[in-house]
C-alpha cells in the first residue's frame, strides 16, 4: 500500500486530494495546524476515528514553519509521495502579512525538502509542490507564441504570495538537481470548487448570488471587474498533482484549462444560475451592476435593484490583470484533459452555496 503525506490537508485541493488517493488504496497522512476552533469541516466526510483497527485515514498537527515537527511526521509516516499544498495563499493578505507568508510559503517548502534529504528518504519519497500562475505576474512579454504561459515563460511575481512561491519553485527544483530527488511543481493557474475559501473572489461571488436570492443580503462588493483568471476545478487539478508523482521522470508542470474569463463574466455567469439578469453601469470603481431581469420565480428581486458596487480596497497595491495558462505538456505526455468547464464549476458553486444558505 503506497503512502502519501499532504500538507494544507483540510483546505480544498487538499480534502479533493485526499478523497482521490483513498479511492486508489492509499494510506492517507494529513497535517493540519491547531487551532482553537475546528477546521476540519472539509475532510468530516473522510475521518476515521483513530481507535479503528487499521485506518487509511490520519491527521497530525503540525506547521511548516516548524522544521522538527515536520522532520518527525515525514520519519514517522515514511511516505512514498508529499503533497505540499500547504500555504498562505490569498494574494491580497499576503501584502498584510509578508513576512509569514515567507516562512510558510518559502521556508516551509525547504523544511519539506531538507526534511527528506536528512532523514534519507530522496530516493523513496516522491514531492509535488504545489507552484502559482502567481508567478507569471500577467507580464505580457511572458507569454509564449500563442499569447500563453507556459513551463518556459519567465518569472515576474507581483506580491509577496508570488515572491513567496518563487522561492518554493527554485528550492525544489535545486533540490531535484543537487540530490537527484523527485520533486516536482505544478504551476497551477485559478481552480475553484464548492470547498473554496469564503475570501476568494469565485466563492465570494457565489456565496453573494446565494443569498441575494434568498433575499438574506442586499448587494457585495468588488476590487477589479476586468482582471482575467484561467479558473479550473479542483477536482481537475488534483488528478493531475497525482498524475505528475506518476510520471517516469521528475518535471514541472503547467496545470490550466488554456481559457480565460472576466470577473465580470463570472458574475454574470453565477447570476444566470439563479435566473436574474444583470444590467452594468459607470466604469472603473463607479462601475455598479442592478438587476435587469429575474426568469426563476423562486428568487424574484425588484428590477433596477444595486446588488454589486466596485469598491478600490479589494484592489491589490500591484494588480495582476490577465493569467491564463497553456497546459500543452500536460495534454500531450500525461494525457491530462480537465473534465469540467467553466459553466459547471459555477453551476457547481451557485447550487452548493444556495443548499447552504438555505439551511
Amino acid at each position: 500500500m503506497k503512502v502519501a503525506l499532504i500538507t494544507g490537508v483540510t483546505g480544498q485541493d487538499g480534502s479533493y486530494l485526499a478523497e482521490l488517493l483513498l479511492e486508489k488504496g492509499y494510506m492517507v497522512h494529513g497535517i493540519k495546524r491547531r487551532s482553537s476552533s475546528l477546521n476540519t469541516e472539509r475532510i468530516d466526510h473522510i475521518y476515521q476515528d483513530p481507535h479503528d483497527e487499521n485506518p487509511r485515514f490520519k491527521l497530525h498537527y503540525g506547521d511548516l514553519t516548524d522544521s522538527l515537527n515536520i522532520t518527525k511526521i515525514i520519519q514517522l509516516c515514511q511516505p512514498d509521495e508529499i503533497y505540499n499544498l500547504g500555504a498562505m495563499s490569498h494574494v491580497k493578505v499576503s501584502f498584510d502579512i509578508p513576512e509569514y507568508v515567507g516562512q510558510v510559503d518559502a521556508l516551509g517548502t525547504l523544511r519539506i525538502l531538507e526534511a527528506v534529504r536528512l532523514l534519507g528518504l530522496e530516493k523513496k519519497t516522491r514531492i509535488y509542490q504545489a507552484s502559482t500562475s502567481e508567478l507569471y505576474g500577467g507580464m505580457p512579454e511572458n507569454k509564449n507564441e500563442k499569447g500563453f504561459y507556459d513551463e518556459n515563460s519567465s518569472f515576474y511575481p507581483r506580491s509577496p504570495y508570488g515572491v513567496a512561491k518563487m522561492y518554493g519553485f527554485w528550492i525544489t527544483k535545486n533540490y531535484r538537481e543537487a540530490y537527484d530527488m523527485f520533486a516536482c511543481n505544478g504551476i497551477s493557474f485559478n481552480h475553484e470548487s464548492p470547498r473554496r475559501g469564503e475570501t476568494f473572489v469565485t466563492r465570494k461571488i457565489t456565496r453573494a448570488v446565494a443569498r441575494i436570492a434568498l433575499g438574506q443580503q442586499d448587494k457585495f462588493y468588488l476590487g477589479n471587474l476586468d482582471a482575467k483568471r484561467d479558473w479550473g476545478h479542483a477536482k481537475d487539478y488534483v488528478r493531475m498533482m497525482w498524475m505528475i508523482l506518476q510520471a517516469d521522470k521528475p518535471e514541472d508542470w503547467v496545470i490550466a484549462t488554456g481559457e480565460t474569463t472576466r470577473v465580470r463574466d463570472f458574475v454574470v455567469l453565477s447570476f444566470r444560475e439563479v435566473g436574474i439578469e444583470l444590467e452594468f453601469i459607470g466604469s472603473g470603481i463607479c462601475e455598479k451592476a442592478r438587476v435587469a431581469y429575474c426568469s426563476d420565480e423562486k428568487y424574484q428581486l425588484k428590477i433596477g435593484k444595486e446588488i454589486l458596487s466596485v469598491d478600490s480596497q479589494y484592489f491589490r497595491p500591484t494588480e495582476v490583470d490577465l493569467l491564463i495558462g497553456d497546459p500543452t505538456k500536460a495534454k500531450k505526455k500525461l494525457g491530462w484533459l480537465p473534465e469540467y468547464n467553466l459553466s459547471s464549476i459555477v453551476k457547481d458553486m451557485v447550487k452548493s452555496d444556495i443548499n447552504l444558505f438555505k439551511n
